[in-house]
């Protein structure tokens, strides 16, 4: 899918991290999905740069999760609603006035879109479009990106990495929903927000950016291999059961890609024209290791675990996935630094700070300052 941004020879200089915490400083930020895994490390993340977040999803579906886990609830503008539900979600930015949106809400579980197809297609497709017609109809925000996911290409299987601009397409229910999603975010930049009316007809620039497999403390979603590893080992001491041992993912530390969602909204709402346009946020080479590698690592960490192969012919999953961010590190100067043996160090010492009772919220904020220390610029 060919963007229609020109980037020419231009090449940004690195964004200073303490920028983008001053940046987003007293921000309104509206998060969709807010009270997944994701949602909540990018709350906790804009909560600690001292913005005024508002977040519309749905309940919390495990227990523990790590929304009610680091107490977010009471610190931000908290709102279950449905993004399948239009005018719920309309009446919500237009209370909140957001600036900046991003999009996380989904149903993120590809197994499950075999199980529930048709609510995978109304809220990955349906629920995006209401989001996007609600930033339409709100004259306050800016900037916006929407996070589809690195399986919306036509997977060919091969270990050539995928290009914002190659075929999108999907086997299963959950990868075509998202690349319809990326359809209907398309027709909407081309329709009502193309940088060519920016600042004449229209004040929004929006983006979409795909990221892949992210690893870090408090993830308890089903069919997650985080989850699977640590209840194996924490809450039930019995072998995990492991589906496809062999699939290659490209596994990165969470906060990697949500800093390229956060450097590319303040892009967009700086009146960056040309990145108004689809990204990959994906990690270096040396992370894409098959499932079973992970595994290995995490009970070698823990010193403990064990598993069995339980495969699932009847749900079938890619068995290879690689994505090229290239132009994210040439045209925003992010890239991914952190090993994904790094990032499993970072996500199981989450998880036995919190088995043994530590206070999470001022661990991640000490993960938080600590990543952005390390990495110093994105």
């Amino acid at each position: 899918m060919k963007g229609h941004g020109q980037y020419g020879n231009r090449s940004p200089k690195a964004r200073n991290v303490e920028n983008l915490k001053n940046f987003f400083n007293k921000k309104r930020v509206l998060i969709t999905g807010h009270t997944g895994f994701k949602g909540s490390w990018l709350c906790q993340m804009f909560l600690l740069w001292g913005a005024d977040v508002s977040g519309i999803a749905l309940a919390p579906s495990t227990t523990p999760n790590l929304f009610s886990v680091l107490g977010i609830q009471p610190r931000i503008h908290h709102y279950i609603a449905d993004i399948r539900d239009g005018d719920a979600v309309g009446s919500i930015f237009n209370k909140e006035k957001p600036e900046v949106v991003f999009h996380l809400a989904a149903q993120p579980i590809v197994r499950e879109s075999y199980n529930n197809p048709l609510y995978t297609f109304e809220t990955n497709i349906i629920g995006t479009a209401n989001v996007l017609e609600a930033i339409r109809k709100t004259s306050s925000v800016r900037a916006a990106v929407m996070v589809t996911t690195d399986k919306v290409y036509k997977n060919k299987e091969t270990a050539a990495a995928y290009t914002e601009d190659n075929p999108l397409g999907g086997h299963d229910p959950y990868s075509a929903s998202k690349a319809s999603a990326e359809l209907v975010i398309r027709s909407y930049q081309k329709s009502f927000f193309h940088p060519d009316g920016y600042d004449k007809i229209h004040a929004v620039l929006i983006a979409s950016a795909r990221a892949g497999n992210m690893i870090g403390g408090g993830d308890w979603g089903p069919d997650r291999i985080m989850t699977d590893i640590v209840r194996s080992v924490f809450e039930r001491n019995e072998k995990m059961l492991l589906r496809n041992p062999e699939s290659v993912r490209p596994w990165q530390f969470v906060l990697e890609p949500l800093a390229g969602y956060a450097m590319l909204a303040k892009g967009l709402y700086e009146g960056r024209k040309e990145l108004s346009d689809a990204w990959n946020f994906g990690p270096k080479d040396a992370n894409h290791l098959q499932v079973k590698d992970i595994v290995r690592e995490s009970f070698a960490y823990l010193n403990k675990g064990s598993y069995i192969i339980h495969r699932d012919p009847v749900k079938p999953e890619a068995l290879f996935l690689k994505i090229d961010s290239a132009k994210a590190r040439k045209h925003l100067g992010w890239r991914s630094r952190i090993h994904a043996r790094d990032a499993l160090t970072l996500a199981l010492n989450w998880y036995k700070t919190y088995y043994t009772k530590g206070i999470m919220a001022d661990f991640t904020n000490q993960q938080i300052t600590e990543f952005f220390k390390k990495i110093r610029t994105v």
